[in-house]
């Protein structure tokens, strides 16, 4: 792993860095080996023809998503996006800055599809797609998280994670993938799970963290598994069987459903909410990993499915679904489709089903953090800014000290974490760390100015980079923690009575009359 320097924080999270020219272009994931992109029916190297098949693919893009050509003609280089990128603000190097990281395909573009870029190439900024142009597209669509801030800040709504998604879907058809998304795709495509988790290993983590419940709790709560006829189906990440502070959210899930008296299950078919494809840009992939959790859902007959803590997870689930894998006429059509445990555990607040003793988290001061996903690409409810107020909502509900971050950082305008995007692998640590710059600076901001000693998070990816990243910045790791271990903390329970046996006499169950 190559050595590298951690930004220092500055006073604001928006500062614009010095330009340094080409200091992230050595920053490359590792490619896909040949078995991982062969199971997924792509070329296991390089092809010969590969600007062909590249300039093919291309064509075959812009003809099947019209927001593609658009994003690449409409473009007037007003310059609004350039400081809206965590990446940009993170390394300073200028083809971070998004309209620079659009030109490395507008370019090619305008030479291959465009009259006056055919004639003309020098006057419109066309270029030939190099070898050199290549390699700059396998660094920086690797150096984009998919997070859409920029398009927020867009006149024209140009969307660069639509356009980092065509380049690595281009490259993945000519034999240039990257290993770590598509080794993580291929798992859920064999066993399941991002992890490669078999059935058997995540029964036995199930009955341990029962286990673990009923010990803490003195109650049964129940972690089941594959059971038919439940009501409600839950699909997670599955960092949440395994890692902290994700486990603890999965703890808090169960706490949830046993005092709703929800009955609900996990099934070994779909022990994965997180879709891997759509960071590749490939929809056939997208729509395989999403067909597990339909079939999932029809085969245990449940009546709803909620969807656990993780971010691109639930844009897959609330933007996609419903043309990859819909109708969900087999589900009941009383409640949402599909449904944000979030928007589940708010519901039971508003209604205040839940017992919950704030106070248990009393030792800490939370502020929350916006996962791009949830936060540009999803909706919880049925009113605007939902996916803002509900995860808020339910941390005030179970902590007495709570600070959002400054404004300009949070909602739509949230900083990403610095992690996502498929780039969440130790190969781009160096990116990972200068990515999280901004969001680490408004975190800062609030510890300092209000003693906050914590971060909560939605997001699967968010939490892992968080506790990966913020020792760089001086912040304790487990400092990040899941909305759902607050609730976890909080949620009250009445030991269950010990059955000894010895139901007494009548004159003793009535005291003695």
């Amino acid at each position: 792993m190559a050595e590298f320097e951690t930004p220092k924080l500055g006073e604001a999270p928006d500062t614009i860095p010095c330009l340094s020219i080409g200091s992230m272009a050595h920053s490359k994931p590792y490619k896909a080996a040949a078995e991982h992109q062969e199971k997924l029916g792509f070329p296991g190297e390089l092809v010969e023809n590969w600007q062909e098949k590249a300039i093919d693919k291309f064509g075959e893009l812009l003809g099947k998503y019209r927001g593609l050509q658009v994003y690449m003609d409409a473009c007037v280089k007003c310059g609004a996006c350039t400081d809206k990128c965590h990446y940009f603000l993170g390394t300073g190097d200028p083809k971070n800055m998004p309209v620079a990281r659009q030109d490395l395909m507008r370019k090619v573009y305008r030479r291959y599809f465009t009259t006056a870029g055919k004639w003309l190439p020098w006057l419109v900024g066309a270029e030939d797609f190099t070898e050199d142009v290549l390699e700059d597209w396998y660094s920086y669509f690797h150096q984009c998280s998919q997070c859409r801030r920029c398009s927020v800040y867009c006149p024209y709504g140009i969307d660069t994670a639509e356009i980092s998604m065509a380049g690595r879907e281009i490259m993945d058809h000519i034999g240039v993938g990257q290993k770590y998304s598509n080794e993580i795709i291929g798992k859920v495509h064999d066993i399941g799970n991002n992890l490669g988790l078999p059935a058997n290993a995540l029964r036995a983590t199930l009955e341990d963290l029962e286990e673990d419940l009923e010990e803490e709790t003195g109650v049964e709560i129940r972690l089941p598994l594959d059971e038919k006829g439940a009501d409600v189906l839950l699909v997670t990440p599955s960092a949440d069987f395994f890692a902290e502070p994700h486990v603890d959210g999965l703890l808090g899930y169960a706490k949830v459903f046993h005092q709703a008296g929800t009955s609900w299950t996990l099934s070994t078919h779909a022990s994965e909410a997180a879709n891997f494809a759509i960071f590749t840009g490939s929809y056939d992939q997208m729509k395989q990993i999403a067909e597990r959790i339909r079939k999932a859902a029809e085969d245990l007959g449940v009546k709803r499915i909620v969807v656990g803590e993780c971010g691109h997870a639930w844009r897959v689930a609330y933007n996609f679904w419903n043309t990859l894998i819909g109708p969900f006429d087999f589900l009941d059509q009383n409640y949402p489709i599909p449904q944000h445990i979030c928007e589940f555990t708010h519901d039971l607040i508003i209604q205040d089903k839940l017992t919950l003793d704030p106070s248990k988290n009393d030792h800490m001061t939370l502020t929350f953090h916006d996962s791009c996903n949830v936060a540009r690409a999803s909706r919880m409810g049925e009113n605007p800014g939902g996916q803002f107020t509900y995860p808020r909502e339910i941390i005030k509900a179970v902590c007495n000290n709570f600070v959002d971050m400054a404004a300009e950082t949070i909602h739509e305008n949230t900083f990403c974490c610095g992690g996502g995007g498929g780039l969440l692998t130790d190969d781009l640590v160096e990116l990972r760390v200068k990515g999280a710059k901004p969001r680490m600076e408004a975190y800062r901001q609030v510890v300092e100015d209000h003693g906050v000693t914590n971060l909560a998070a939605i997001c699967a990816i968010c939490k892992t980079q968080f506790a990966k990243v913020m020792p760089y910045y001086g912040f304790e790791m487990d400092a990040i923690v899941s909305v759902h271990q607050l609730v976890s903390n909080a949620i009250v329970f009445e030991p269950e009575p010990e059955d000894d046996g010895d139901q007494g006499t009548g004159e003793d169950d009535h005291g003695g009359e």
